[in-house]
C-alpha cells in the first residue's frame, strides 16, 4: 500500500512554533521564567519613579508576545506594545538594556496617565501612533499641542504632529527657514555622489534646479543624491538629514520631505522614477477593495483608506496571482491586474 504524507499547515504548527519561541527567549534571558524576570524587573520599575500599584496592574497580569522573536513577515501586523516590549525586554539578549528602557518608558506614560495599556498598540517593537513614536520619543520630544492634560500620538493628530515637529527641531537640528533640497538636472557622470558644495558652487558646475527656479540660498551646503540611475537627481541640505534623524532610510525621508512640498502646493519631480506610477484615485482604491473583497481577500472594507487589512490581502491576492514584488502596494497596476481577475 502506497504510503500516504501530509503537510502540516502552519495554523497546525503554531503550538509548536510558541513552544520553541517560548524556549529560546527563556534561555536568553539565563533560564528565568517570564514570571520569574517580571518579578524581578518590579525593582528597577520602581527605581524609575513608577508606582507599585501601576507596575501590579500592567505587569503581573501580562503574557509574553513571543512571536515578536518569529521572523514571519507576519509579524508586521499591529499588536499591544506592552507584552511584545515585555517579551523583547526578557527574551531579546543582544539588545536588551535598550528594550528594559523603551519598557520602563511605556511604563511611565502610563503611570503619568497619558494612556492605557490596552490604548498602546504599535508594531512588534513597540512604535505607536500617527508618526510612529517609541515610547522613549513619546515621553521626552512629546508636546500636549490641544492642552488636553495629556500627550498622545493616537487620536487627533495634534500632539503627534508637534512632537515630531519638536524632534526634528531639537534632535535633528532643523533650520527655519531653509528647504530640505531640491531636484536637479545637469548631474554629470564625473560628479561624486555625497560630494558637498554650496548651491552656488553646483550652479557654476551647471547643476540648476530641474524646475528652472533659482536657489533661493545660494550660499549655503548640499550633498547630491542619484537614487537610481534614469531617475530623478537631488540635492540635500541639512533638513533633509533632520528629518531622516527620525527614521535612517533615505526613500522614507525623500517621501516625506516630498509629501510636505506637494501639501503646500508643490508639483510632482520633473524626471520620474523608471517604472513610477500615478497615485490612485480614492475611488480607484475602493474598486481595488471591492474587487479584492469579492474574490475573497478580506480587505476590512471598502472606504478607500488602505490599512492593515488591505494591505495583506493585496499581499495574498499577489502571492497567489504570481505578481512580483508581493509588496502590498494598492497602486494602478494592481487594479488592472484586478481586472482582469485572478
Amino acid at each position: 500500500m502506497k504510503e500516504r504524507t501530509s503537510t502540516l499547515s502552519r495554523r497546525a504548527c503554531l503550538p509548536v512554533l510558541a513552544a520553541g519561541l517560548m524556549w529560546s527567549a527563556r534561555a536568553a534571558a539565563g533560564g528565568k521564567s517570564f514570571e520569574h524576570w517580571v518579578a524581578s524587573f518590579r525593582e528597577r520599575a520602581l527605581a524609575r519613579g513608577i508606582s507599585e500599584a501601576t507596575y501590579t496592574r500592567v505587569m503581573t497580569s501580562i503574557k509574553p508576545d513571543t512571536s515578536v522573536f518569529d521572523p514571519d513577515v507576519q509579524k508586521n501586523h499591529m499588536r499591544p506594545v506592552i507584552p511584545a516590549l515585555a517579551a523583547l525586554a526578557w527574551g531579546e539578549a543582544r539588545r536588551r538594556s535598550y528594550w528594559e528602557q523603551e519598557l520602563l518608558n511605556a511604563l511611565v506614560i502610563i503611570d503619568r496617565g497619558w494612556s492605557a495599556p490596552e490604548e498602546m498598540r504599535g508594531s512588534w517593537a513597540g512604535a505607536m501612533g500617527h508618526t510612529q513614536w517609541m515610547p522613549e520619543v513619546w515621553l521626552n520630544m512629546g508636546v500636549d499641542y490641544d492642552h488636553d492634560g495629556r500627550v498622545t500620538p493616537f487620536g487627533k493628530p495634534d500632539d503627534a504632529l508637534a512632537g515630531t515637529a519638536r524632534y526634528f527641531v531639537e534632535r535633528g537640528k532643523y533650520r527655519r527657514g531653509e528647504h530640505w533640497g531640491y531636484e536637479v538636472r545637469g548631474v554629470s557622470h564625473g560628479m561624486r555622489e555625497g560630494a558637498s558644495r554650496t548651491y552656488d558652487s553646483w550652479q557654476k558646475a551647471s547643476v540648476t534646479r530641474a524646475d528652472g527656479q533659482p536657489f533661493p540660498n545660494p550660499n549655503a551646503s548640499a550633498k547630491l543624491w542619484v537614487p537610481v540611475p534614469g531617475g530623478p537627481s537631488f540635492l540635500l541640505g541639512p533638513n533633509f538629514y533632520a528629518v531622516r534623524s527620525y527614521n535612517p532610510s533615505m526613500n522614507y525621508t525623500l517621501s516625506i520631505v516630498h509629501l510636505g512640498d506637494r501639501v503646500t502646493g508643490g508639483t510632482p519631480f520633473v524626471q520620474p522614477f523608471p517604472g513610477s506610477e500615478r497615485t490612485p484615485t480614492l475611488a480607484e482604491v475602493q474598486e481595488i477593495q471591492q474587487r479584492l473583497t469579492s474574490l475573497g481577500f478580506d480587505t476590512g472594507g471598502t472606504d478607500g483608506r488602505v490599512g492593515n487589512d488591505t494591505m495583506m490581502a493585496i499581499r495574498n491576492f499577489q502571492r497567489k496571482a504570481g505578481m512580483e514584488p508581493a509588496d502590498g502596494y494598492a497602486g494602478v497596476k494592481l487594479l488592472a491586474r484586478l481586472r482582469q481577475g485572478l
